[in-house]
């Protein structure tokens, strides 16, 4: 049974059932049911057929899960797409996925407005509500079979240039069971979202298993400190996920303690290491809620190992151990597999592992080989088998939960006239986790303040990927081969 069946199945069995609840509204199962139902219709009635990709441009609102899932009942390809890209960035991705059709929010045409690439048909949030509210829910069930693609979503190359990454129907629900067999979850549960469902752990680390095991996925547009708390006791939810940002902002309100959360069981968090300090502090604050960090990538739907509650504070830095049907090992430069204890390059095979990159051959024979998804971060294991990151792809930057790849942005700081060289690297922030920090050579008699190299970057790069610092350099340091030596750039850890 793939996701569209198991939504019919709960829609039939238990139709009254809230399946989603945004803001003042809820969406039972059977009216979710019927809502994608008539998303199919519209689309067959337009003429798309298997294969065709279909983007979707939104926000965290009601509208968005009945478009997910009506793209695939239809038979079709959904393409969920960061909401906070820069049009050139939104652009490329739609001209390379050749995108068929849009369903996008209003709230965020001006984007949209600023692109090039032309769709057969581009629907409004207006134009979705006006579906729903209308009652054609003829379509022609079309057979799915697993290793069709289901899903592409983009992640940001370290070569600067978005790929598609292909999730088929069998990712998605295994990646399902996989979840809701870690976090146990149950048709009880209300989990409640406020990172976006355009990004794959919101979407199918947390949305999809609510559906699966027939709970509530109660959506917030984004995270807001005062309204988050107030609705995670109104909504009566039993799960939250957020990075560690959100939980530090969350621990300092003062008004905290005042706040009743009686039904909340699990605190999940990934995207970001947590600290010691901040997990006891979550723990002493809220000591019948569970504590549980989660570890995965795109390419793995994202599903790779779990840190339980009853390792959170002896075992800190952990992303704990392999996934349900998951296996995992490191290698070294050569492929072999290296002892307990020493660092190399994690790899994951198992059900959720993706088919490949989206017209991209050459990438997917690098990333998957004999089965196995090579994931560009480096990590090991403990002596019991607990596994730690001590590095991450390349040298990519994870502000809040947003990854940033630094070559992106000095891709754009190349294109400032008065630029020489430049080059990123990711500095502490004690909010953020991280932010990107720009080092800046200038050409010879050139110069240009900060606030315009910021101004610059604005216009061509997502807000949260612009630079937080710029910082002027005679030159780069590098190596005898020219390399650019960033672990010079960075502030230096303190010891411990």
């Amino acid at each position: 049974m793939f996701v569209t069946d198991i939504v019919e199945k709960h829609a039939l069995k238990q139709p009254s059932k809230e399946a989603i609840i945004f803001e003042n509204t809820t969406m039972t199962y059977g009216e979710l049911y019927e809502n994608a139902k008539k998303v199919a219709a519209y689309l067959q009635n337009k003429g798309y057929k298997k294969g065709d990709i279909i983007a979707q441009f939104m926000l965290n609102t009601d509208l968005f899960l009945p478009v997910y899932l009506g793209a695939k009942l239809a038979g079709l390809t959904i393409m969920p797409v960061n909401t906070k890209l820069a049009p050139p960035e939104v652009d490329y991705i739609f001209q390379h996925s050749e995108a068929k059709a849009l369903f996008f929010d209003e709230e965020i045409e001006e984007t949209i407005r600023q692109t090039v690439h032309r769709f057969e048909h581009v629907i409004s949030s207006t134009e979705i509500k006006k579906i729903l509210r209308g009652n054609n829910t003829d379509f022609n069930r079309v057979p799915n079979e697993g290793e069709e693609t289901a899903v592409v979503m983009y992640t940001s190359g370290t070569t600067g240039k978005p790929k598609g990454v292909m999730l088929t129907h069998n990712n998605v629900i295994e990646t399902a069971k996989i979840w809701s067999d870690s976090m146990k979850l149950t048709e009880k549960d209300r989990t409640y979202i406020c990172t976006p469902l355009f990004h794959c752990a919101g979407l199918h680390v947390f949305a999809v298993p609510t559906l699966y095991k027939g709970g509530t996925v109660v959506i917030e547009e984004a995270f807001s400190p005062d309204r988050t708390l107030r609705n995670l006791v109104e909504t009566e939810a039993t799960i939250f996920f957020g990075v560690p940002a959100m939980y530090t902002i969350l621990l300092n309100k003062p008004e905290i303690g005042e706040y009743n959360f009686q039904n909340l069981r699990l605190f999940c968090y990934g995207a970001a290491p947590m600290p010691y300090e901040l997990v006891k502090r979550l723990k002493d604050a809220f000591p019948n809620v569970k504590v549980q960090n989660l570890y995965g990538q795109t390419e793995n739907t994202p599903a790779a190992s779990s840190l339980t509650d009853e390792h959170a504070l002896h075992k800190i830095g952990s992303v704990g151990k392999p996934l349900k049907n998951t296996q995992i090992k490191l290698v070294g430069p050569n492929g072999e597999e290296v002892p307990v204890g020493e660092v190399g390059e994690i790899c994951v095979k198992g059900p959720q592992v993706m088919k490949g990159y989206l017209k991209n051959p050459e990438e997917t024979a690098k990333t998957i080989r004999d089965g196995w998804l090579y994931s560009g971060d480096l990590g090991k294991f403990d002596e019991e088998g607990f596994l730690y990151i001590v590095d991450r792809k390349k040298d990519m930057i994870i502000r809040g939960g947003e990854n940033i790849y630094p070559v992106e942005v000095e891709e754009v700081l190349y294109q400032i006239p008065e630029i020489l060289e430049a080059a990123v690297v990711g500095v502490p922030h004690e909010v953020y986790g991280e932010v990107p920090k720009a080092y800046i050579v200038f050409k010879k008699g050139k110069s240009l303040s900060a606030e315009e190299i910021i101004n610059y970057c604005l216009t061509k790069l997502a807000k949260y990927k612009v630079p937080a610092e710029i910082e002027e350099l005679d030159q780069l340091p590098r190596n005898a081969s020219g390399k650019v030596l960033k672990h010079m750039l960075r502030p230096k850890k303190e010891s411990v």
